[in-house]
């Protein structure tokens, strides 16, 4: 029973920590970055604190950390708890769900780490690395955007650097402040932002002139301080 409980708290575990990186992701994170806070935050390790500004300034992605850390914690010790009974030895023999397999006592703790093992290699792989993998991602993912559980705001901070500052890559949807407005009348300037690039289907514009109009779907890639950037160009503080 220890086991098969240690088993379904695990699989959900990894389920929770991909969620967790999904709802980053509509936040704006990168993929990569959104699955290592989603993980930092849930085993409450690995949390930089130059990475952290990106989850503790915006606050969508400190409520998604939050539950994380909270569920991070109470999954983590049911994890340690079922892993360590799982390992007592039990004078009467052992079962090992769905197998009933029995033997002397003294082989099952040493049984039961071997198909924990095992059963953890195979969960990562099929979490980490398959098309069930992608196929679970997508899905939930429509789902939390379907039943609005995120907002999803459509900008990836690349760099951060000291007072706040850096450079985001930001897709200039039908909300946005500066959509179908010449870059002189944007003032972004203003705001001490810079826009270094104008990315629109397949052409990339470098250095945009002040007539260059700002269309549905360009994708700008812009210098000043992120909050700045955020409020500005997606009309998000």
């Amino acid at each position: 029973m220890n086991l098969l409980i240690f088993f379904i708290v695990l699989t959900v575990s990894f389920i929770v920590v991909r969620i967790g990186a999904i709802a980053f992701q509509l936040t704006g994170l990168e993929w990569s970055l959104a699955k290592f806070q989603a993980l930092s935050c849930f085993t409450g390790t690995g949390f930089t604190t130059r990475e952290s500004e990106l989850i503790t300034r915006n606050i969508q992605r400190r409520r998604i950390a939050s539950v994380l850390m909270v569920l991070g914690n109470a999954g983590l010790v049911s994890l340690i708890a079922t892993f360590a009974n799982s390992l007592r030895t039990d004078a009467s023999g052992f079962n090992i769900p769905f197998l009933h397999l029995s033997s002397t006592a003294w082989l099952s703790p040493l049984v039961n780490l071997i198909v924990i093992t095992v059963f953890v290699y195979v969960g990562y792989k099929i979490f980490t690395r398959t098309n069930i993998s992608r196929k679970l991602t997508n899905l939930l993912r429509a789902k939390i955007i379907n039943r609005g559980i995120i907002k999803r705001i459509s900008f990836e901070e690349l760099v951060i650097s000291t007072g706040g500052y850096g450079v985001s890559s930001i897709n200039i949807c039908r909300n946005s402040p500066v959509a179908d407005k010449a870059l002189r009348d944007s003032n972004l300037r203003e705001w001490d932002i810079t826009v270094l690039a104008i990315e629109r289907k397949r052409e990339t514009i470098p250095n945009p002139s002040a007539d260059t109009k700002i269309l549905l779907d360009d994708t700008m890639i812009c210098f000043g301080k992120l909050e700045n950037i955020r409020a500005r160009l997606c009309g998000v503080t």
